[in-house]
């Protein structure tokens, strides 16, 4: 389906950070460029708010990439990681992004979400058909709810150009063949000297 984006058009983007960071980890083993997503996610409009929802661990070791967020235009929203009995912990935004999107849409001409969660799927529709808005939705294609993909006006694939959107680790990153010629040999394969 082709849409329209206009400069006029005001934007909110509202960015599941946990379905991001795993999909971009267990499809890539890499870490989201969230700077360049949120470039071509605005395209040129009109941006409103950038908001991403994250967790706080006990170790604390996630407050430089919040600060990184916020340096590149993105609000942090923070929960606490809840650890219950026996172990078990939880950190869902869902409820919290979608009370979120449904509050500004009445100042928002396009709502973008970042996730490929079909539990989505019903505030889509509601922003669709109760507000009024374009809803578009950026993730990783290989992991997303395809029925999600369906129900959207628009679908960014992260997949479709991950050297953009993602940023490998040093070990991963292809490295420059360096170009040397051939060394002349002696007839028993070590390489000449010449004096």
């Amino acid at each position: 389906m082709s849409i329209v984006k206009h400069k006029s058009q005001r934007v909110g983007i509202f960015i599941d950070t946990q379905n991001l960071y795993h999909s971009a980890k267990n499809l890539y083993r890499a870490r989201v460029n969230f700077a360049a997503i949120l470039k071509d996610a605005v395209a040129n409009r009109n941006l409103i708010r950038a908001r991403a929802y994250v967790v706080n661990t006990e170790s604390g070791e996630e407050k430089p990439f919040f600060e990184a967020l916020a340096k590149i235009g993105i609000e942090v929203k923070t929960k606490d990681l809840q650890i219950f009995f026996g172990g078990a912990k939880k950190a869902d935004w869902d409820v919290g992004l979608a009370v979120d999107a449904i509050k500004m849409a009445p100042k928002l001409d396009a709502i973008i979400i970042m996730s490929g969660d079909g539990d989505f799927i019903p505030l889509v529709e509601y922003l669709q058909e109760n507000m009024g808005c374009q809803v578009e939705m950026i993730a990783f294609g290989k992991s997303a709810s395809g029925r999600l993909k369906e129900v959207v006006d628009d679908f960014m694939d992260l997949d479709k150009n991950p050297r953009k959107y993602l940023i490998m680790p040093p070990s991963q990153t292809p490295r420059r063949k360096e170009s040397r010629e051939p060394q002349p040999k002696t007839e028993a394969g070590e390489p000449k000297v010449h004096l």
